[in-house]
């Protein structure tokens, strides 16, 4: 993935090389998943720290149904991942499906990019769940916090939040 930007690291060295590379094994664990999360009681279990989203691809029409972690933050998810081919088909104007173990709720969806919401969103997914933090390369503190070296270094690397907002 190409980074997002050049610059040197204004919060130091990182802990971390950053995110590390997308295991050989992951379709199989998302099939995993997807399965899981419809199964009645179990996927309310799993749907605490797991969603599946539904993207319609944007020249495909094609939709793609992919797990990931997520953070309830006021009243909102955030998901914290990096810049994939499905997140581009994410767009303001074009609602997504989410599943949260139960039935489909639609949504709407925003990509942030820019480093300052990327830091601050980042920040509050890392500080969530931190199995999450790891996936993407954030270390944290003595004190238990995220370090801000570490999501700069994910957010050059590709690092994105998106934020939905269920209807």
């Amino acid at each position: 993935m190409s980074e997002q930007t050049p610059e040197t690291n204004p919060y130091g060295t990182p802990s971390t090389t950053g995110p590390g590379p997308i295991p050989s094994y992951q379709g199989v664990l998302n099939n995993l998943i997807r399965t899981l999360l419809r199964v009645p009681v179990l996927g309310g279990q799993v749907g605490k720290r797991l969603l599946v989203i539904s993207v319609t691809g944007r020249k495909s029409g094609k939709v793609y149904d992919v797990p990931v972690a997520y953070t309830r933050h006021d009243g909102e998810l955030l998901i914290g991942t990096s810049l994939r081919p499905w997140v581009k088909n994410i767009r303001k104007d074009v609602p997504v499906q989410v599943s949260l173990g139960g039935p489909k709720r639609t949504a709407d969806g925003e990509v942030f990019t820019d480093s300052e919401s990327v830091m601050r969103l980042f920040e509050i997914v890392a500080r969530d769940n931190h199995a999450n933090a790891k996936f993407n390369g954030i270390g944290f503190d003595a004190a238990g916090n995220p370090n801000k070296a570490d999501i700069y270094q994910t957010w050059q690397q590709g690092g994105v939040v998106i934020r939905l907002t269920l209807r």
